[in-house]
This record gives structure tokens, sequence and C-alpha cells, in this order.
């Protein structure tokens, strides 16, 4: 059993196939065994992903920040709740409990956990994979600008490398099951080297 983190939106999006991968991500993280953590909201694709594994049979984690939970969008009917003092907080229980992330479409929000887990990735704080869910190609231009950024060498080609992307989620969970990170080297040596240190 592995705990999955699962960033996505607390609104529904505009395309009925972004609450269709949702539900599919969700049931398909029941069905094997894993347990969904996630913000812990009652609205949006959050509330069709937790819906969808605790349909399954599926064990459901939640961590709400006290801010947001004024606002009475806590999903209180999760397997395990946690309100939590901020939304740094909450993103650092997360990464803790979790033993990978998958980034659904979503905002800015979701873009915030998706880079921090990613940049953690990239400094070896953690060895746990990071995947984006490209459903109908969402993060596309996401990707463009993560190439572009590699082209003009801002990004390292091992570092973007670590990124796991699919828009099938079984495939999805085998790539993050059969993940090993990829050996950056003395990435920190070139970067010294190059600034003339």
């Amino acid at each position: 059993m592995k705990n999955i983190s699962v960033f996505c939106g607390s609104s529904m999006g505009r395309r009925e196939s972004y609450r269709v991968a949702a539900e599919r991500l969700g049931r398909c993280v029941a069905r094997h065994g894993d347990v969904i953590v996630y913000g812990g909201a009652s609205v949006g694709l959050m509330r069709v992903l937790a819906d969808a594994a605790l349909a399954e049979g599926g064990r459901v984690i939640g961590f709400m920040p006290e801010a947001i939970d004024k606002f009475e969008v806590t999903y209180n009917d999760i397997t395990e709740l946690h309100i939590v003092g901020s939304m740094a907080e909450r993103k650092q229980k997360m990464v803790e409990m979790s033993d990978s992330f998958i980034a659904m479409p979503g905002g800015m929000g979701t873009l915030d956990e998706f880079f921090e887990v990613a940049v953690l990735s990239q400094l070896r704080i953690i060895d746990k994979p990071v995947a984006l869910y490209n459903i109908d190609g969402y993060y596309d231009k996401l990707l463009d600008f993560i190439d572009g950024a590699v082209d003009d060498g801002f990004i390292r080609s091992e570092h973007r490398g670590n990124i796991v992307v699919d828009d099938d989620p079984e495939r999805l969970l085998m790539k993050l099951d059969a993940y090993k990170p990829v050996e950056v080297g003395k990435w920190v040596d070139h970067i010294k080297k190059e600034t003339g240190k």
C-alpha cells in the first residue's frame, strides 16, 4: 500500500474530460490498494477524486488549512481529515506522508504544489516520483515551457527527465511504481564552473 498525493482543482474546469479523469484516477488508485492523499476539499475535481476512491472502498486522507476550512468546503466524510495551520503545513504534511505525487488539471494552487515537489526532487531532498496527469494536453504548454528552459540552460535535462507524464491513470500508476530517479551527477559543480567559481 502506497500513499499517493494528488494535486488538483477545487473547480471542475470547463471540460467534462477533467471530471471523468478525476473519477478514473480515484478508482484506479483504490483498486491498486493505494491511498489518496489530497487537499481535503468537498468541491471541484478534489471532490470527484475523493468520491471515486471511496466508492471503490479506498482510503482518502485530506489536509485542510484552517484559513480555508472556515469557508465550509472541507470534506468531513473522508477516511481521515487533518486540519492544519497553514498552506505551507499542508504541503509539508503531504510531502512527508506520500510516496509519490500526481498533478491533475488545476490552477495556481496545483501548480504551486507540483513545482514544490519537483524542486524537492531536483535537489534530492526527496526521491519520490512526481507526475503530470496530462488530460487533453492540459499540461502541454507547461511542458513546452520547461523544455524551453532546458534549451536555455535553466533546467537540466536530467531534472526534466524526472517528471513522469501520461494521460492514462493505469499507465501513470505503473510508471510511478517503476520509477527510479535519474542520476543527476555533479550538476552543482557544473553551475559553479559556469559561474566562474
